[in-house]
């Protein structure tokens, strides 16, 4: 017979297991209509609030330079967004959502980091800061730092 903290342990893992194969498989049906859950974050994101710049589009996704760079560039080719100087700073270069980006954003599913990013942001602040605790921790245990991917 198990012991109260066996199964406890038992469930805790078994719940991140299921978050794990859950967020695999959302991944794999994005690959599967041609694009990925950071492709789908950034297009969301640029419909919800407009035009954006490259370090801009960094900071939401939590990646580095390069990576965001590829995603832009990869979007752009397949003639979701579009990269134009922006007029105030010719250094500045602004992301845009075309007609077909917007499309893409709302026809597919809803669902892995897309879906996580809503719901967190319309948590309360208590409840978010237990969720951003526990999720300290989790990284703690597998000896996680903060680097961007």
């Amino acid at each position: 017979m198990k012991t109260q903290e066996e199964t406890l342990f038992t469930q805790t893992i078994q719940r991140f297991l299921n978050v794990y194969r859950y967020m695999r498989q959302y991944g794999r049906k994005m690959q599967y209509e041609g694009l990925s859950g950071r492709e789908v974050s950034i297009l969301r994101y640029l419909v919800e609030c407009g035009d954006l710049s490259i370090g801009q589009c960094r900071d939401y996704l939590y990646i580095n330079d390069s990576s965001t760079s590829e995603l832009i560039a990869h979007l752009e080719e397949r003639g979701h967004v579009t990269r134009t100087r922006s007029q105030s700073d010719n250094r500045s270069v602004l992301v845009a959502v075309t007609a077909n980006g917007r499309t893409a954003a709302q026809s597919l599913s809803l669902g892995g980091i897309p879906l996580l990013r809503e719901k967190l942001r319309a948590l309360p602040p208590d409840r978010l800061a237990r969720i951003n605790a526990a999720l300290g921790e989790i990284q703690g245990l597998l000896e996680m730092t903060d680097e961007r991917a």
